[in-house]
C-alpha cells in the first residue's frame, strides 16, 4: 500500500510538471507593445519560420487572436492549437503568426463590434484599430514581412471568428483574409446589417469552419452569413465552408482544422 502511494503521488507530481512545461517552439518568440487605442500593454507572441535568420525573403503575415492558446501549453488551460508545431512541419508556404493575447476580462470587449445588451462589450474598432495602427506598423518595420493586404490575413476562433471576419469586411486595404472558426455571429446580430451595406472587393477571402455540436444557432447563422455575401457578389472562389460532423466549440476542432485553412487562405488560386 504505501509503495502504491508513492507511485501514485510520483504519477500526479510528473503529471503537472509535464502539464507545466512550455510546449513554444523555440520559432517562437514574445514582446510587450504599448496599445493606446485600449488604454493597456498587449503582450504578442511572434513565430518566425525557421528559414528566417539564413534567408533575405520577406514572408506574409497571419494576425491571430488569443494568443495564449496558440503556441503553449502552459498558458493554455483548454489546450493548445499547436501552431508553432504544424508551421515547423511546412518545407514550403511559410508565413510569420503573431498571436495577440486576449484581454482576459476584457476579452469580449475587445473581440466584438457591437455592444450587447446583456454581455457587454462593443471595443472591437478600438481593438482592430491597435491592430492596423500600431502592431502592424510595428511588426513591418521590425521582421521582413510582405504588407500588402494580399498577404496579411486575420484568424481566430468564436469571439475571435466574429473580429476577423468583420474586420476583412470593414478593412479590405489591410486585411484580405479571415480564417473564421466558429463565428459568434449571434451575440452581434448588427455584423448583417453592416455587411449588408459595405463593399466586399473581389481580393477578399474567407475560410469558414463550424461543427455541428456547437449549439442550435451556429450553423444556421453561418448558413445565413453565407447565403448573404453571395449576395452582395461575393463568388464560391473566395470562400470555403466546412462543417464538421458532432464538432463542438473547442480547442481540439479548431486546432485539428487550422491546417486545411491556412493552406486554402495562404495558396495563390
Amino acid at each position: 500500500m504505501k509503495i502504491t502511494l508513492i507511485y501514485l503521488l510520483l504519477s500526479i507530481f510528473l503529471l503537472n510538471n509535464a502539464t507545466a512545461q512550455s510546449t513554444a517552439s523555440k520559432q517562437v518568440t514574445t514582446l510587450k507593445i504599448a496599445a493606446p487605442q485600449l488604454d493597456t500593454v498587449k503582450t504578442i507572441w511572434v513565430y518566425l519560420p525557421s528559414e528566417y535568420q539564413n534567408t533575405e525573403k520577406r514572408f506574409p503575415v497571419i494576425y491571430m487572436h488569443d494568443a495564449q492558446n496558440l503556441f503553449d501549453a502552459e498558458t493554455s488551460y483548454v489546450g493548445e492549437w499547436e501552431i508553432d508545431e504544424y508551421m515547423d512541419r511546412l518545407t514550403n508556404n511559410k508565413s510569420i503568426i503573431i498571436g495577440i493575447e486576449h484581454g482576459n476580462e476584457k476579452r469580449i470587449d475587445e473581440l466584438t463590434p457591437f455592444m450587447h445588451e446583456k454581455y457587454g462589450g462593443g471595443s472591437g474598432d478600438s481593438y482592430i484599430s491597435f491592430i492596423k495602427n500600431t502592431l502592424k506598423p510595428k511588426i513591418d518595420s521590425i521582421y521582413r514581412t510582405k504588407p500588402e493586404a494580399k498577404d496579411t490575413s486575420i484568424f481566430g476562433s468564436s469571439l475571435g471568428g466574429l473580429i476577423s471576419f468583420y474586420s476583412v469586411i470593414k478593412y479590405p486595404e489591410t486585411f484580405s483574409k479571415a480564417g473564421v472558426f466558429s463565428p459568434a455571429f449571434w451575440i452581434n446580430p448588427e455584423i448583417f446589417d453592416f455587411v449588408k451595406t459595405s463593399d466586399i472587393p473581389e481580393s477578399s477571402k474567407f475560410y469558414f469552419l463550424a461543427g455541428t455540436d456547437e449549439g442550435e444557432t451556429m450553423i444556421p447563422k453561418l448558413e445565413e452569413m453565407i447565403t448573404l455575401l453571395k449576395s452582395k457578389g461575393v463568388k464560391e472562389t473566395q470562400y470555403k465552408k466546412h462543417l464538421v460532423k458532432d464538432g463542438k466549440h473547442n480547442e481540439q476542432l479548431w486546432a485539428s482544422n487550422f491546417g486545411n485553412a491556412y493552406q486554402y487562405l495562404t495558396t495563390n488560386d
